[in-house]
């Protein structure tokens, strides 16, 4: 049986919950809910996992309990327990450089300066493993980028929060069943324009 690795960065803790740099934390946590699965905390790995089954792929879900930075300890770990490669793998990030309510699949790439993603690449050695980035946004006063993204959402934001949320478990379940291409195709949009999305095409990067 195919294994997929679906792994959601964040930060542990309740005071992190909400906060921008934490929307990989929440995909996966609704994609444990549509699939039943419960999260339990493995020592092992420095991590929350959850298992289940989709269209006859088994997936793990994965939320590192290491803090952002270090988040490749607890990828490598997992990896090397199953005996699993990169190419099992699907990161769930937060990107301040999509707005806010936009989604981007691509197969590999750098880290454009996200911690969390350098710490995987720096522990795994490699870019080439699939990534879905969850569009942020950033300050309209271009205050801050770390206190941006580790203060709580606002009450107008969250609806918005919820809703990406919901369509990016939804193209990580598209990876699994019709692979990377076709989620690209669906779901890489440029954020939301008069009420709808509007796609990328070429979405191949």
């Amino acid at each position: 049986m195919q294994v997929k690795v679906i792994v959601g960065l964040g930060n542990p803790g309740e005071e992190y919950a909400r906060t921008p740099h934490n929307v990989g934390f929440m995909v996966v946590e609704r994609l444990a809910e549509r699939l039943g699965a419960k999260f339990k905390l493995q020592s092992r790995f420095e991590a929350r996992v959850a298992a289940a089954g989709h269209e006859g792929c088994e997936l793990l879900l994965v939320e590192p309990q290491t803090y952002m930075n270090s988040s490749g300890r607890a990828v490598a770990a997992v990896l090397a327990y199953r005996k699993l490669v990169a190419a099992d793998l699907l990161v769930v990030v937060d990107d301040a450089d999509l707005p806010l309510g936009s989604l981007r699949l691509r197969k590999k790439g750098g880290s454009a300066g996200h911690r969390g993603l350098e710490s995987i690449a720096g522990v795994l050695g490699v870019t080439e493993y699939e990534r879905l980035r969850v569009g942020i946004g950033r300050q309209e006063d271009g205050g801050d980028l770390v206190r941006h993204v580790l203060t709580a959402f606002s009450r107008n934001e969250w609806e918005q929060v919820r809703d990406i949320v919901e369509k990016a478990a939804d193209a990580a379940l598209c990876v699994v069943r019709e692979g990377m291409d076709a989620a690209m195709n669906r779901f890489n949009t440029r954020g939301p324009v008069n009420g709808g999305e509007e796609t990328v095409s070429g979405g191949k990067a």
